[in-house]
C-alpha cells in the first residue's frame, strides 16, 4: 500500500464517479478551480499494487483567521477495508503537507455516513462545520416523473403549479451575471459569508456546460430566480441558489428546482442532492427555512460525520476561540 501524489485527472475522477457517493468538490476539475482563485490544491492517492484504492483532496487556504488546509467531503476511499489504518496514513501524510504550508490545522469534513463511525486519527470536533453534515437527498433510481411529483408534499406541489398557472418559465443561461446580479440580493437580505464573485464565475466556466448548469426563472420578462447545479458521477447537487426580494411571493424556486429533478431523470442520475438541511428539533437554526422548502420534494437524511479539525500548531486555538463566537452569533 502506497500513498503518493496524484498526476492523473482521468484516473482520479474514474475512481471517484465508481464510489457509491460521488462528492464533485473531490473532483480533479473543483481542485483547479481553487487553484485559479488562488488556493492550491494537494492531491494525495492511495494505491494497493497500483490501483487507486483511495484519494484525498486538500486545499491550502490562507484564512485572515488562520492559513489552514481544508478537506471537503474526503478522503474517499473505496473499501471497508481501507477505511481504518490507511486513514491513518492518509492524515499523516496530510499533516506533514500542511506544516511544510506553513498551515496551524487541518479541517476535515468527511462524506462519511455518521453510522460508520470511522475515525480520524489526533483529531477534536470542530467549532464550525465546513459543509452539510445533514444532507437530504431524492433517490431517482428506478422512479418515474410522476411517481417523484405524487411523492410530493401537497404544498410543494401546489406550488408548483401556482408558479406554471402565473407564467414563471425556467430555462438555461449562459450567463453567470444573472445568478451574481441575483446571489447579492440574496447576500444583502440574509446577512450570509458569500462566495466571492470570482469563485462563481470559476466554478461556472470550468465545470459547464457538461457538468453544470445555470437555471433561471423568469416571470414578467425579469429573472427572479437563479441555481447552479452541480452534474457529477450520475448525481446532481443543488449547489448555489440565489432569489429576488420583489417578487418574493412568486414560487419561482419550486418550479426552478422541479425542472431540475426532470432534467436529472432524462440524464440517467440516480441521486439529486438538495445539500444542507437543519438537524431535527432545530428551529431557530439558520437553515431551518430552507429545511421545509427542501424537505417537501420528498426524499430522505444522509447524517455525515461532523466536521473535525486536527490542531498543527498553538495557532490554531485563537482560530478555535474566534470561530465559537462567530457560531454563536449566527445561530448555529
Amino acid at each position: 500500500m502506497i500513498i503518493q501524489s496524484a498526476n492523473n485527472p482521468a484516473d482520479w475522477d474514474h475512481f471517484l464517479i465508481a464510489q457509491p457517493w460521488s462528492p464533485f468538490l473531490q473532483s480533479w476539475t473543483m481542485g483547479e478551480v481553487y487553484r485559479e482563485i488562488g488556493q492550491e490544491p494537494i492531491r494525495l492517492e492511495l494505491r494497493d499494487e497500483e490501483k487507486i484504492v483511495g484519494i484525498c483532496q486538500a486545499i491550502i487556504v490562507p484564512a485572515r483567521r488562520g492559513r489552514h488546509m481544508m478537506v471537503q467531503y474526503g478522503p474517499v476511499i473505496s473499501n471497508i477495508r481501507y477505511q481504518t489504518s490507511d486513514i491513518r496514513s492518509l492524515v499523516e501524510e496530510l499533516k506533514k503537507i500542511a506544516k511544510k504550508k506553513g498551515c496551524s490545522f487541518i479541517r476535515i469534513s468527511p462524506f462519511w455516513p455518521k453510522e460508520q463511525k470511522l475515525e480520524i486519527p489526533g483529531a477534536t470536533r470542530s467549532p464550525m462545520h465546513l459543509l452539510a453534515e445533514h444532507i437530504w437527498f431524492l433517490n431517482l433510481e428506478g422512479k418515474t416523473e410522476e411517481e417523484i411529483f405524487k411523492g410530493m408534499r401537497a404544498t410543494t406541489r401546489n406550488l408548483i403549479r401556482r408558479a406554471e398557472k402565473e407564467g414563471v418559465t425556467i430555462h438555461k443561461s449562459p450567463d453567470i451575471d444573472v445568478f451574481l446580479r441575483l446571489h447579492q440580493q440574496t447576500h444583502k437580505r440574509h446577512h450570509f459569508t458569500p462566495y466571492t464573485d470570482a469563485f462563481f464565475q470559476t466554478q461556472f466556466s470550468k465545470f459547464a456546460p457538461e457538468h453544470c448548469t445555470l437555471y433561471v426563472a423568469t416571470y414578467q420578462h425579469k429573472p427572479i430566480a437563479a441555481s447552479i447545479h452541480m452534474h457529477f458521477g450520475g448525481e446532481t447537487s443543488y449547489h448555489h441558489g440565489a432569489s429576488s426580494f420583489e417578487y418574493s411571493k412568486i414560487p419561482a424556486s419550486y418550479l426552478l428546482q422541479w425542472r431540475a429533478i426532470q432534467d436529472a431523470l432524462i440524464r440517467g442520475d440516480h441521486i439529486y442532492n438538495f445539500w444542507g438541511i437543519s438537524p431535527s428539533n432545530a428551529k431557530k437554526h439558520p437553515f431551518a427555512g430552507v429545511t421545509t422548502f427542501k424537505t417537501g420534494f420528498g426524499g430522505e437524511l444522509l447524517e455525515l460525520t461532523p466536521c473535525m479539525d486536527i490542531p498543527l500548531s498553538a495557532r490554531y486555538y485563537f482560530t478555535k476561540s474566534f470561530e465559537l463566537l462567530r457560531k454563536w452569533k449566527r445561530g448555529f
